[in-house]
């Protein structure tokens, strides 16, 4: 056979099988979850580890190495072991979600993260995004969602390291971070943040809790407290093949332009603590669950079967000033809702925890099958063990009022989707903030102890959660826009929503802030086709105080959506802070 003979006909069994294995991926990994049990596994409680050490009558701070390494993971008990990334102390301690690190308010936490993850990725990657240098190892960097710290402990993307430090991105400095844990007491997240990567190193498995503790204030709350009866929830969502591997589509949507790269992720399989539709077994009483969005895309819309409530006593890493009770609780990608469940009001001896939102959220696929329940809880007939002794007060935590300067510093930012001409024009190529990269210069510089206004316009048909990191967070409200396709035009042609009309394009379709999201948070829902007015204060909101540490300092910090896949493929800018 003639040398370009035999090129053609490997092309074209190259073609045949990739078209072949994109047709089989639509249905196998659907068909693999549908045939999971729902309910066989019992919730597991990740491992803890302490952020401080007492000594000589007083607490002090803790020195702790935290590693990442593939090992074997077993979603649920008829599915094959996957292989994962976990974070651990060792390979075998290590789990997905990783260990909960505890940590004390105003005692500082310092971790040394360690990269042993192996020389490729478990999953398909794509060349054609901004992406971290793949030629020795995976790349990885941490960063603490909702933490304040300087920006060399922040996981700054181009932070990133491989195996033994063998490839450093070109922000990278130094091996241990300095949490100082001088933020309010309350709930956040620690997960995987390198540059083009993170979609596919979360939904490895690299994510883990980070709570703050205020014992003091916890003592006066009274809510329920101790291992059993306060539980960190991670809510995500994976799809496997049959032999037990996690799938993601190796066939972009827009394949001339990104081979692999895909809008959104969605899973097949809801997954709770590292296991697939899990059970958790509970007394009649008062339980505290702190839930964590950590999908890639997946929004959760939860509700109780059987005359079961949420009281919601903190959104975020923040306190509510009072209790809320509510029939759902409703989190996008990286929000954290703080709730109590009291089980004595529940009718009949289980409850099901259930999902209603759909896929991209709010226009996407209606939920329907296994992915409309989360977990279930069996709700034991008799009184509980001991006397439920933990209460739910009429008041929580008030912080610093979100109220804005007279001379406030308004900052507009649009949100929007970008097609290159020559590729399918229905499927974005680019997602941008104000027409700019990741890599182009900085535009927003806040003054250190500020308060500001941002505008965010989002002209796309999703909804998205923006995350700004350091800085906290609160949405005033969203009003609609009367033509968000007339901005997106203005937008693509002057590259500056300043110079579009925006005051000549509101309605007076007025969206509030829901009275459980009335804080201080690290995340906030962005309605399609809707401008929101976000308070961003760049001090701490429990007192007011300036930062303890130099936050000017390079390589400042990011401000994001979070739906992974977004945020990979340019939806992500740097912001400094200035003096």
């Amino acid at each position: 056979m003639k040398e370009g003979t035999l090129f053609f006909v490997v092309c074209l069994i190259f073609v045949i099988s990739f078209k072949a294995h994109a047709q089989i991926s639509q249905v196998v990994p659907s068909r693999v979850a549908a045939d999971l049990e729902l309910f066989a596994d019992e919730l597991p409680r990740m491992p803890k580890l302490l952020g401080y050490s007492m000594g000589y009558g007083e607490f002090k701070p803790r020195h702790l190495t935290i590693g990442m390494y593939d090992k074997q993971w077993k979603f649920h008990r008829d599915l094959l072991a996957s292989t994962v990334f976990a974070y651990g102390t060792c390979r075998e301690t290590a789990t997905v979600p990783g260990p909960t690190i505890e940590a004390l308010q105003g005692i500082p936490t310092y971790v040394t993260w360690t990269n042993h993850l192996p020389q490729s990725h478990i999953l398909p990657w794509d060349r054609t995004i901004p992406v971290a240098n793949f030629s020795s190892g995976v790349p990885a960097v941490v960063h603490l969602h909702g933490g304040v710290q300087d920006p060399l402990s922040d996981g700054h993307a181009f932070a990133w390291f491989t195996n033994d430090f063998n490839l450093t991105g070109k922000t990278w400095t130094k091996p241990t971070y300095t949490y100082p844990n001088v933020q309010h007491a309350g709930n956040l997240w620690y997960h995987d943040h390198a540059v083009g990567l993170t979609r596919l190193n979360l939904l490895a498995g690299l994510i883990g809790g980070y709570v703050i503790r205020n014992p003091t204030l916890e003592a006066t709350l009274n809510l329920p407290s101790g291992r059993e009866f306060d539980r960190l929830l991670f809510l995500f969502d994976k799809s496997f093949y049959s032999n037990g591997s996690i799938y993601m589509d190796p066939v972009g949507n827009n394949p001339d332009i990104h081979p692999q790269w895909n809008p959104e992720y969605f899973g097949d399989a809801i997954i709770v603590n590292g296991k697939a539709w899990p059970y958790l077994n509970v007394q009649r009483r008062k339980y505290r669950f702190r839930i964590v969005n950590a999908a890639n895309a997946r929004y959760f819309r939860l509700s109780l079967t059987n005359n079961l409530t949420f009281v919601h006593v903190g959104s975020d890493s923040s306190y509510l000033s009072a209790p809320v009770e509510t029939s759902t609780v409703f989190l996008s990608v990286s929000e954290i809702a703080d709730v109590i469940i009291d089980f004595t009001h529940c009718i009949g001896t289980e409850s099901v925890m259930t999902n209603d939102a759909p896929y991209p959220y709010p226009t996407g696929t209606l939920i329907s099958g296994g992915l409309g329940f989360v977990m279930k809880f069996n709700v034991s007939a008799g009184s509980p063990v001991r006397p439920d002794t933990s209460t739910i007060p009429t008041t929580l935590v008030n912080y610093v009022p979100a109220t804005l300067p007279v001379n406030v510093t308004t900052r507009t930012i649009a949100l929007y989707e970008y097609y290159k001409n020559n590729s399918d024009t229905t499927k974005p190529t680019h997602l941008y903030i104000n027409g700019l990269s990741p890599d182009d210069p900085v535009t927003e510089t806040p003054k250190t102890g500020s308060t500001e206004l941002w505008q965010v316009i989002n002209l796309t048909p999703d909804n998205h959660p923006l995350h700004l990191h350091l800085a906290s967070i609160q949405m005033i409200n969203s009003t609609a826009l009367a033509n968000s396709s007339a901005f997106t035009e203005c937008m693509k042609a002057l590259g500056d929503p300043n110079k579009c009309d925006l005051k000549g394009n509101l309605t007076d379709t007025v969206i509030f802030t829901p009275p459980e999201e009335q804080t201080w948070k690290s995340a906030l829902k962005l309605e399609p086709g809707y401008v929101t007015y976000v308070i961003a204060k760049f001090n701490l909101v429990e007192t007011g105080a300036p930062y303890p540490f130099d936050a000017t300092a390079e390589p400042g910090y990011y401000y994001h959506c979070h739906i992974l896949d977004h945020e990979d493929n340019a939806m992500i800018r740097p912001w400094k802070l200035v003096p």
